[in-house]
């Protein structure tokens, strides 16, 4: 499960994250000063070597299966950053997270596309019978993407976690599960039918 092939279609491209992927990604959140968002993780351009690294620590132990987000209209620049969190290989179940994408990039339909192809793979190659998703309580952008992609809301973890700048965190929990994949799928693809047909 922290395998990460290369992901793709006319709109995105995930490959597995590196080290060469780094100034890309430090161009990108540097835009609007997205690092600065105080309500999720994003590191900012002095600490995106070091979330790198972790990243592919993390993967390295199994626990996490890291990507570089790439435009595919933009030849080949990195804008973001997704993964396979919370592994859970033995009951089938991972979480898509500590994903960003750059506001340069946001609203061009890279978002939807990346989770249609992070779903297929969970879903169809790896057999999940479950995917998470989670976000910030104030994370109100996260929390209608997550919706718009036709997961439905498990429940809030009240004060589940202390955030670098020291406040606590309440987590939405969203969940997407296998019966539901379909339509999920269906729903996904039509939405960038729209996105295509919009830009053309």
């Amino acid at each position: 499960m922290a395998a990460t092939p290369i992901l793709q279609n006319d709109i995105v491209r995930l490959e597995p994250l590196s080290a060469a992927h780094h100034d890309d990604l430090a161009a990108a959140v540097e835009v609007g000063d997205l690092w600065r968002t105080w309500y999720t993780r994003i590191p900012s351009t002095e600490r995106m070597a070091d979330e790198i690294a972790r990243r592919l620590s993390e993967q390295a132990g199994g626990r996490m299966a890291p990507w570089a987000v790439i435009d595919a209209a933009a030849a080949g620049r990195a804008v973001g950053m997704t993964t396979f969190m919370a592994i859970d290989a033995p009951n089938r179940r991972l979480e898509i997270g500590s994903t960003w994408i750059g506001r340069g990039a946001q609203g061009s339909g890279i978002n939807p596309a990346a989770k249609l192809l992070l779903l297929a793979r969970a879903f169809d190659e790896l057999g999940c019978i479950a995917v998470e998703l989670r976000t910030h309580w104030h994370n109100h952008q996260s929390r209608a993407a997550i919706e718009r992609l036709g997961a439905k809301q498990d429940g809030v973890l009240r004060s589940h976690t202390i955030l670098p700048d020291g406040h606590v965190r309440d987590t939405v929990v969203f969940s997407i599960v296998a019966h539901e994949w379909e339509a999920v799928r269906l729903g996904l693809e039509a939405r960038l039918a729209r996105h295509r047909t919009s830009v053309r």
